[in-house]
């Protein structure tokens, strides 16, 4: 009697154990695939709005079909490359930029035209700036002065050019000098990288 009591909460135990495990294991499955369906429409969110492209609602399926009928994706490259194309033409360009922030990496993608003149917009993927100052580099006021950017006179890794410097383009954001510095380099560093490949300089 005693040994049947002694073992009985050690089989009791293993048997709530495994049950708790099957469950967490089969959630982890069944829900993996939309876990990875959301991320993604997460990242084409952000694409479509370097290209300016609207969205008709925050429903995740119509993210996706407008993603699909206006850009395509290069992924020959890591992190991939996205593309507009019109009448055949490629019109524009999403490409990744990164590089150190002050407190982490940034992640961004930047679009250029296929031309090559102009910035068409700016999103972060990922950074790990402070809230309120420099994380303040992902609102809206600081994005949109990256929108149908004038670069076609610039030179010498100097697409982006913080007012009042001569050639400012940009305004950078008060209390966040480093950060806006950071976004400033790792731009035009990448930019520079992509044009270079693809003019053959």
């Amino acid at each position: 009697m005693k040994k049947k009591s002694f073992l009985y909460p050690i089989i009791f135990m293993s048997a709530i154990t495994a049950i708790f495990t099957f469950v967490l294991a089969y959630l982890n499955y069944s829900t993996a695939e939309r876990i990875d369906f959301l991320q993604d429409i997460e990242l084409k969110k952000k694409i479509l709005y370097v290209f300016d492209i609207p969205i008709p609602s925050d429903v995740p399926e119509e993210i996706d079909q407008v993603f699909n009928q206006f850009i395509e994706e290069d992924d020959s490259v890591e992190p991939p490359i996205f593309y507009t194309v019109e009448n055949g033409e490629k019109t524009g360009y999403a490409i990744p930029a990164s590089g150190p922030g002050l407190w982490g990496g940034i992640d961004a993608y930047v679009g250029i035209s296929a031309d090559f003149s102009t910035i068409l917009g700016l999103e972060f993927i990922s950074h790990e700036e402070t809230p309120g100052l420099g994380g303040r580099i992902s609102d809206m006021e600081f994005l949109e002065q990256f929108r149908d950017l004038d670069i076609s006179n610039s030179s010498d890794r100097s697409y982006i050019v913080f007012r009042p410097a001569s050639g400012g383009n940009v305004d950078a954001i008060s209390g966040a000098t480093l950060t806006s510095q950071s976004v400033r380099d790792l731009l035009n560093v990448d930019l520079e990288d992509f044009l270079k490949e693809r003019r053959g300089d």
